[in-house]
């Protein structure tokens, strides 16, 4: 028991020391004491404006290296065209790892990031799937349903500028086209089902 003690503490200390931007926090299952790994989150602070910049406050900046989405924990650097950003108030930025991130991450913007309301939100970006440009993630056409996989290797809603685009992806690997509306107010069941853990305390 006592071994299993120290082998749970080695594991959750390596994970810590691996976090980078962020911190780890962990909640104990209600019924065992066990540390799950499923239990363990990532909060991913948000990266302030830089005056310095010459960009806007209100615009779509490149997504750092080090910087981790809120809902998943991955990096969203990795995979620059399923990119995603939420601008607030003040110019602070959010990145996001996908569209299917972000929808879910501006549904409980506060749960993610502390501090933060959706009221404070003056600008939402996607990434252009063919060009990487970004988009304004009100304008853009999703794909649900395709055969394309994101950096979860799941659905994640890639999002295109031109409905031409989109409407080749859903001819070639299948899936229907999805407003920014329509998915603001629902995402497909198949879409809640890929909610990420709860954090700490919900």
């Amino acid at each position: 028991m006592q071994r299993r003690h120290l082998i749970k503490v080695a594991v959750i200390g390596g994970l810590a020391a691996t976090t980078g931007a962020g911190w780890l926090s962990w909640r104990r299952k209600t019924t065992h004491t066990d540390v799950a790994i499923d239990d363990i989150c990532i909060f991913a602070p948000t990266f302030a404006y830089d005056s310095a910049s010459g960009v806007a406050p209100t615009a779509a900046r490149e997504v750092p290296n080090e910087a981790r989405c809120p809902v998943c924990g991955m990096f969203p650097a990795r995979n620059r065209r399923w990119a995603a950003q939420v601008i607030f108030s003040g110019g602070a930025v959010q990145y996001l790892d996908s569209p299917l991130s972000l929808f879910h991450y501006l549904k409980r913007v506060g749960h993610y990031t502390p501090g933060r309301a959706t009221a404070d939100i003056v600008a939402v970006y996607v990434s252009d799937q063919i060009t990487g440009q970004w988009l304004d993630a009100d304008q853009a056409i999703y794909v649900h349903g395709s055969t394309l996989l994101g950096p979860m290797r799941a659905g994640n809603l890639p999002a295109y500028g031109a409905e031409s685009d989109a409407r080749a992806l859903v001819n070639s690997r299948g899936g229907e086209l999805m407003s920014a509306n329509e998915l603001r107010q629902s995402l497909p069941l198949e879409l809640q089902k890929l909610a990420p853990h709860g954090h700490l305390g919900t």
